[in-house]
């Protein structure tokens, strides 16, 4: 899978003890929308996904995260594969770790009409996370905009960036400027 970008705050001891959490994420677009988890709580906007655990694969998580965070259900078949990003940083977990390591892996990838119930864990629903199709101007704008409370920044850059680069990579057509 290819490198879309790399971020490293360089802020940790780098011979610090690292947590290593993969993750995976959906891409979902419908008539220049994309499928993004809105947090009411903390007002931003990430790609539906999550972490992989033992014994799954990535497609696995892909399509048992979507599900659980968004209600819908992925079609296997439509699944490919559009990048990673490396995530580095110090960890918030003091005491424990020093370092957070994430490759995030983004997948393409079509889901069923129909919105299933979601499966949120305790922090999402207090989050009161909601699927929401939303264009990507306006995710990239709440993501760097507005206060998101005790949120990590570098995970809403992240997916500001992903964004922007599906637009440039004209899988989204941006609304023409009306002058």
């Amino acid at each position: 899978m290819r490198t879309l970008f790399e971020m490293d705050t360089r802020d940790y001891d780098p011979n610090g003890r690292a947590f290593v959490r993969p993750s995976v994420r959906g891409i979902i677009l419908r008539n220049g929308t994309v499928a993004m988890v809105h947090s009411a709580k903390y007002d931003y906007y990430k790609f539906p996904g999550g972490g992989i655990e033992s014994g799954e694969s990535q497609i696995q998580t892909l399509v048992r995260e979507v599900q659980e965070e968004s209600g819908l259900v992925v079609l296997p078949d439509t699944i490919r594969e559009y990048g990673n990003v490396s995530r580095k940083q110090k960890s918030d977990r003091i005491g424990e770790y020093e370092i957070f390591i994430q490759d995030n892996y983004y997948y393409l990838c079509d889901a069923a009409a129909d919105v299933g119930k979601q499966a949120l864990d305790d922090y999402e629903n207090e989050e009161h996370f909601t699927l929401e199709w939303v264009k990507p101007e306006h995710a990239i704008a709440i993501n760097r905009t507005r206060d998101h409370g005790p949120k990590e920044q570098m995970m809403l850059e992240r997916e500001a960036r992903v964004l922007e680069m599906l637009i440039q990579e004209n899988y989204i057509v941006q609304d023409p400027v009306i002058r």
